[in-house]
């Protein structure tokens, strides 16, 4: 079964008297352990696309389901929930809290999903030695590189344990090292842990890594590549 089935996702805005079609019936499948990249112009809908399997933004028309579970049609404190338990996200701006340290930042959702102190402790350090950060962990965000805090928040997200991760434009920020060697940790935790990644991007560095690419142009998936197969299936 797949762990995101979309079936013709649309979202459509007012402006004045115009009606702008941010997407228009969007179908996707994607499996589980999947390392997947939206791609396409700006204005394509990649970050629509991602709010809305997010459940950050809801469809026009439409429904999604991820991991078996209808999210266009939750009230918005189940809908929490299923984000808090769910769903991971990492996104261009950090978003770490300025007043805790690395280890704490971390913790902070398992914190919400109610995991014991000592729980949330060993999988905050666990995920921060992965990310290459077990020396800097009590420091605060203003005293890490940019880099550094980006791993933080990969860490964070993979430790609260979702089965699927959205991560818009995470490497926009970052220096082509630190972009290749959060990539590298990504693509091989999605593998260790089983866990989905779904990028919106520009970036080609994501797009080189990416096992399967995915292209809106106008609110329509035009093309969906699995790269290093022979499988090629454009959008119906």
């Amino acid at each position: 079964m797949a762990l995101l089935t979309l079936k013709g996702i649309g979202k459509s805005y007012r402006q004045g008297e115009l009606e702008v079609r941010a997407l228009d019936g969007v179908d996707l499948e994607v499996n589980e352990g999947e390392f997947a990249a939206l791609v396409g112009p700006s204005g394509s809908g990649k970050t629509t696309l991602l709010n809305i399997i997010g459940g950050l933004d809801a469809p026009t028309r439409g429904s999604a389901l991820v991991n078996g579970t209808e999210i266009t049609t939750m009230k918005e404190a189940a809908l929490s929930d299923f984000r808090l338990f769910q769903l991971g996200f990492i996104f261009q701006a950090y978003n770490l809290v300025a007043v805790l340290s690395a280890v704490e930042n971390v913790e902070l959702v398992m914190v919400l999903q109610g995991r014991s102190a000592q729980e949330r402790r060993e999988r905050a350090q666990h995920y921060l030695d992965l990310v290459g950060l077990a020396k800097v962990m009590d420091r605060r965000p203003a005293a890490l590189s940019g880099g550094q805090q980006q791993r933080v928040a990969v860490a964070r997200a993979l430790a609260a344990g979702p089965r699927l991760v959205l991560a818009d434009e995470p490497t926009a920020n970052l220096d082509s090292e630190n972009a290749t060697a959060l990539l590298d940790i990504m693509h091989r935790l999605s593998h260790e842990e089983k866990t989905t990644f779904i990028f919106s991007t520009h970036d080609r560095r994501v797009m080189e890594r990416a096992e399967r690419i995915i292209t809106l142009r106008d609110g329509k998936i035009v093309s969906d590549e699995r790269v290093g197969s022979e499988a090629h299936a454009p959008a119906a």
